[in-house]
């Protein structure tokens, strides 16, 4: 009997901790924008406006690229990538990051050949996860039902988002924490899911 996830058609990925290695220092970039340990960087960047929005963001964007040139291949993506793609499913990102950076990213790890930047949502595209906006933009734009597409992603963010959005959810677990409340598919890493569903 198939897998389930082997009938998507439309497959929708976070970026960081999914796509690639982790490698964002959160604690360093709140400390270097002035901001609470423990604080949302876009929600409190989105609370401020004028001038210190706008400087919040570049200097956002600066913190950004520094890691998104640095950033490495998740394991397994350089073979769970290819497959989808030569089974003809639809590729796209939904990422809190902005599309430049997301852009750069890919670059680092080999994939941007499998990703039309039409089909990589970031923050200046539509309002960031856990709000499902950004998914729902592609299912439209590709003309696909929520029945045929699947978000991946490491954090509580992305399941919400999936969930919101009606799409099945599955969680790269990366780490201890998990939400199964949020999560059809869970696995520890792609290369894990590419062996099962292949």
């Amino acid at each position: 009997m198939q897998h389930p996830l082997l009938h998507k058609k439309a497959w929708v990925f976070d970026l960081d901790g999914t796509l690639t290695i982790a490698v964002h220092d959160f604690a360093h970039m709140r400390a270097a924008l002035g901001m609470a340990p423990d604080a949302d960087i876009l929600a409190t960047i989105a609370a401020t406006s004028g001038a210190e929005q706008k400087r919040l963001l570049q200097q956002l964007d600066q913190l950004e690229a520094y890691y998104a040139t640095r950033a490495r291949a998740a394991d397994g993506v350089q073979t769970l990538i290819p497959y989808l793609a030569k089974k003809g499913c639809t590729l796209g990102i939904f990422t809190r990051n902005n599309k430049a950076m997301t852009l750069l990213s890919l670059k680092a790890i080999g994939l941007e050949q499998f990703f039309t930047p039409a089909f990589i949502i970031g923050r200046d595209e539509a309002p960031h996860k856990p709000h499902p906006a950004g998914l729902n933009q592609l299912l439209k734009t590709w003309q696909m039902a929520a029945c045929d597409a699947v978000m991946v992603g490491d954090f509580k963010f992305d399941l919400e988002t999936g969930r919101a959005a009606q799409v099945t959810t599955v969680h790269v677990a990366t780490d201890q924490r998990r939400w199964p409340e949020l999560t059809d598919f869970c696995y520890e890493s792609l290369t894990q899911m590419h062996a099962e569903i292949c």
